[in-house]
């Protein structure tokens, strides 16, 4: 077996999203899966693919009308591409395996944050990269200061930034994103900035890509699965100067030679059509955000209020155990599955990640639950 691949483990989120199969009767806040249908823009764009025989190959890159528009989508938000500068992925977990693949050589080092995305890690371990790891600020903001020493004694290649984030629902401020740009100006790094969930956003929305002067140093990585939940779909897409793109281009070339052609026809339908129906997903996350707060802070739960995406991520330190043996008990005895924060690198333990893309009644029911198990637990809350 490639002894690279056996460094690396499969993922906590999926990994207690399994166990809840064997504990009858349990509820699982694991996946981030929203919970709403395709929007029907989408579904119909695909069907009638289906039906004109869209169903070939597209080019590597993607299909044109669809990076075209991808860069209209991103004018709104300030950040300036060209269709040649797009790349259609199968996800973004996809589009993050070839970027990493394309710019790292074994023993060059990527600064990552933590807790941060599983996959960040475990891919630049299959490539052979030497992983840093940067600290956040206890409410889960960039720490600016963190970044700066270890880009100052350390020979970084690559800083991953992850806004919003998973699993901490942390995003981007003005002030942070400002002094990110002149950090990134000062030193010779490749900036990988993941902004899978930019459109769950219940603040401003704030990116390094926005700046015009850095471009060639920063790769822009999102998609739609989150937007138009529509994960299954596998869409997403990779956005950076050519220097990179023809690199990029080859490692996405032999690997999936090209993204599912229906599912790009939807996305294109979406991005022209269904953007009011991402604006009442939205709406909703933030409505459902505020009740999960609501909730934590009355069983006395230290939280930082997330900002972004459909997670939340109180800790779970007063309980004194670690965050696999908490969230063990609590599906085992609490019939409830939430993601140990390790599952998101050394830095999560402590923690336990939430996600709140369920519905109403079910979020209720675990929370009930959640507040049982604590209280009959720990005699607490």
């Amino acid at each position: 077996m490639n002894k690279q691949v056996e460094k690396i483990q499969i993922s906590g989120i999926r990994r207690f999203a399994e166990k809840v199969k064997k504990v009858e009767g349990a509820i699982s806040l694991t996946i981030g899966q929203p919970d709403f249908p395709v929007p029907k823009h989408i579904s119909e764009a695909m069907i009638n693919a289906i039906n004109t025989n869209k169903t070939v190959y597209t080019s590597n890159a993607g299909v044109d009308e669809l990076r075209e528009e991808i860069c209209r989508y991103l004018k709104n938000f300030d950040i300036d591409y060209d269709k040649d500068e797009i790349c259609i992925t199968v996800g973004g977990s996809e589009g993050l395996y070839s970027v990493l693949f394309a710019i790292m050589n074994q023993g060059d080092k990527i600064l990552l944050p933590g807790p941060a995305y599983p996959a960040y890690e475990n891919i630049s371990i299959m490539i052979k990269g030497d992983i840093i790891t940067y600290p956040l600020k206890d409410d889960f903001s960039l720490d600016i200061d963190a970044i700066r020493n270890k880009l100052e004694t350390e020979n970084i290649k690559v800083l991953m930034l992850s806004f919003p984030s998973n699993p901490t629902g942390a995003i981007l401020s003005k002030e942070e994103r400002d002094s990110l740009i002149e950090l990134i100006k000062e030193k010779d790094i490749i900036v990988v900035t993941d902004e899978m969930y930019s459109a769950i956003i219940f603040d401003e929305y704030y990116s390094v890509a926005q700046d015009k002067e850095i471009k060639d140093k920063v790769i822009y990585v999102s998609g739609f699965s989150k937007i138009f939940s529509m994960t299954g779909l596998r869409i997403g897409y990779v956005a950076c100067p050519e220097k990179y793109m023809k690199e990029i281009m080859k490692v996405h070339q032999y690997g999936v030679s090209c993204a599912p052609s229906i599912a790009q026809y939807g996305v294109l339908e979406g991005l022209q059509k269904s953007l009011d129906d991402v604006e009442e997903m939205r709406k909703t996350f933030e409505r459902r955000k505020d009740y999960c707060m609501s909730r934590l802070k009355a069983l006395n739960l230290e939280v930082a209020e997330p900002k972004g995406a459909f997670y939340i991520f109180p800790s779970i330190k007063k309980f004194n155990m670690s965050s696999e043996e908490f969230c063990e008990k609590l599906l085992n005895e609490g019939k409830l599955a939430c993601v140990p924060g390790t599952a998101f690198g050394e830095l999560g333990e402590g923690y336990m990640r939430i996600s709140y893309c369920y519905s109403d009644e079910i979020l209720k029911e675990a929370f009930d639950r959640l507040e049982n198990f604590l209280k009959t637990k720990f005699k607490c809350c």
